[in-house]
């Protein structure tokens, strides 16, 4: 073997580690994570997009199947945003609950976070978690009204557009609230170019899913519902970081259900 090859072996080994790190911490799906470290998080969060849409296609499916089977729109909404956070075991929204809780309860960072940590929770994040979930219920539902593929198409990019975020989220600049947790495997670990490189991609991906509905406006709508869930998703990193001192775990989650949820909405007006 040549070092070249053995260079190329080394990649290859580092994006299937990635790969299944994403699935791994980002999913319910069976995958074993087979490496637990800093170059394994950082390829990791540069395949969270990959995770979310596999997550959005299943969602797709799930209400695309329940369209096809003679359901209205609102019940193929529900079954639509239901598969997301079955994929999830419910983590990112619980994480979005907890953060609600953490920033609702207007303590200091330490006790906030202690707040976080609880089993339990509270009125904050139970009223975030009805609103947010009633959001993208409507949302869905009114893309399923306009045809089956709308909706299918809205759930796989906001599926990405979640994950998305969280590569941002993983960039450098961006402190771990804790010094355990996933927040702080993956805190910092993504170059801010890169991030940036992957965003653009992403976003272009999802312009072009648009686009056979609706040409190039459905083109420009979609990259601008994907640019809109990103920059609610960071403005409420940046508010996050400024009370916690960095982020978390759960703050993954709310990132990741902010931007899936105002992705959907954004998704809906202006059509």
């Amino acid at each position: 073997m040549t070092p070249l090859d053995g260079a190329r072996d080394d990649i290859r080994d580092g994006i299937r580690d990635g790969i299944r790190f994403a699935f791994g911490t980002l999913t319910a799906l069976p995958v074993r994570i087979t490496r637990w470290d800093r170059a394994a998080a950082r390829a990791g969060m540069l395949s969270a997009p990959l995770a979310g849409l596999v997550v959005g296609l299943f969602a797709a499916c799930a209400g695309s199947l329940m369209t096809l089977l003679g359901s209205g729109p609102l019940l193929a909404a529900a079954a639509t945003v239901a598969v997301p956070a079955a994929l999830t075991r419910g983590l990112h929204l619980d994480g979005l609950a907890d953060t609600a809780d953490g920033l609702g309860s207007a303590k200091p960072a330490e006790d906030a976070l202690r707040i976080m940590k609880q089993s339990d929770i509270g009125p904050f994040g139970v009223i975030t978690l009805l609103f947010v979930l009633l959001a993208q219920v409507a949302a869905v539902a009114e893309l399923y009204a306009e045809g089956w593929t709308y909706g299918a198409v809205g759930a796989a990019v906001s599926g990405v557009t979640a994950r998305l975020a969280l590569t941002l989220a993983s960039r450098k600049g961006v402190p771990a609230a804790r010094p355990e947790g996933l927040g702080a495997v993956v805190a910092q670990v993504v170059p801010v170019r890169t991030g940036l490189a992957v965003a653009a991609l992403v976003t272009a991906a999802c312009a072009a899913a648009g686009a056979p509905a609706g040409g190039y406006g459905g083109a420009v709508h979609h990259a601008l519902a994907v640019l809109t869930g990103l920059g609610a998703a960071q403005l409420l990193l940046r508010h996050c970081v400024r009370r916690f001192g960095g982020v978390t775990g759960d703050v993954f989650g709310a990132l990741a259900e902010t931007a899936a949820t105002v992705c959907l909405v954004a998704l809906v007006l202006g059509r």
